[in-house]
């Protein structure tokens, strides 16, 4: 008989290693893959969230940090993150919520694992729907898409993500200032952060990609700053620690996603990673670099206004929510 198959050993214990850091060479075991997520995690808590030592408002009331949720494995990782480390901090409440965007046989059995996730770590759960926010549920708006692409020259050719991108933002928003959010967390990791930045690359709109969260150096008036402890975890670390720690996770892909530019950058993302280990955080190095060089070149802020039908900040005359939402009762 050959030989069985071996299972290496953490670099840091003797315990079978789960996972390998290619860009670091090291092996981890659950336990140590924990701990080194919770390290860089509290990092960037520090640096992208600064709490004083009683961060109470003047009237009592505790900073309220917002974490948008959805069932999925990165975001329940940086809710039990959070929950693990500021959690217990009296002059800190940690609310969770989910948009529901009407995509059946996705998103009940995610949501649901959201409150599941949200109770067992004693948090506060919100939920808002896009038929609540007066939108259609996202199973309608993609029947719809090819008449409406056809009537109006700025949506031919959108994506379903489009869509959602734009009503979901509207929705985690209305959220934060529903519990009175003084920062809002989301779970975007480092692929996820890469992807952002070679899409936005592609596009030739390096502006776009100065403007991707963390916000609390710079953040708009009237919206709760974005902050992403996650965005120096890769999505493989997430994943495996989600399944160690026995999170309750939703493991499904939207039934929509496919054929998205984001899918054909993952890829890209990916086959870099591969080739040269490390390429993820060397491209998100260079948008801290080159963020800060922005910033010296137009020190003056871009105007930021209101929306004349609903009111959201903007920088049109009309937002591209309310710009979606007539294509939707027009067809």
């Amino acid at each position: 008989m050959g030989d069985g198959l071996s299972i290496q050993s953490c670099s840091q214990c003797r315990e079978p290693s789960i996972l390998f850091q290619e860009y670091s060479g090291q092996h981890l075991c659950g336990k140590h893959l924990a701990s080194s997520i919770r390290k860089r995690v509290a990092k960037e808590v520090r640096l992208q969230i600064n709490l004083p030592k009683d961060a109470r408002h003047p009237d009592g009331t505790p900073f309220r940090i917002f974490v948008a949720i959805s069932g999925g494995k990165d975001s329940a990782v940086l809710l039990s993150m959070l929950v693990d480390i500021i959690g217990q901090r009296r002059d800190v409440e940690i609310i969770s919520g989910c948009i529901d965007e009407g995509i059946d046989g996705y998103r009940s059995p995610s949501l649901e694992l959201a409150r599941e996730l949200s109770e067992s770590l004693g948090v506060q759960f919100e939920t808002l729907s896009y038929e609540e926010m007066g939108y259609d549920r996202m199973d309608n708006v993609v029947n719809k898409m090819d008449v409406i692409g056809e009537n109006n020259p700025e949506a031919k050719g959108m994506m379903p993500c489009s869509y959602c991108g734009v009503f979901r933002r509207q929705g985690i928003n209305a959220l934060a200032e529903k519990v009175g959010a003084d920062i809002m967390a989301l779970g975007h990791n480092l692929d996820d952060m890469a992807q952002s930045i070679i899409m936005n690359f592609q596009k030739g709109n390096i502006e776009r990609s100065v403007r991707l969260a963390p916000h609390t150096d710079d953040p708009i008036e009237g919206l709760a700053p974005r902050v992403v402890p996650l965005r120096w975890i890769p999505e493989q670390e997430i994943h495996a620690h989600a399944i160690s720690s026995n999170l309750p996770i939703h493991d499904g892909d939207c039934p929509h996603a496919p054929g998205a530019m984001r899918q054909l950058s993952r890829r890209i993302v990916a086959d870099m990673e591969t080739i040269t280990p490390g390429s993820r955080h060397g491209l998100l190095h260079s948008l801290d670099q080159i963020r800060k060089l922005y910033k010296e070149v137009n020190p003056v802020k871009s105007e930021i206004k209101n929306c004349v039908k609903c009111g959201e900040i903007t920088s049109r005359k009309i937002c591209q929510a309310c710009t979606m939402k007539r294509w939707l009762e027009e067809n």
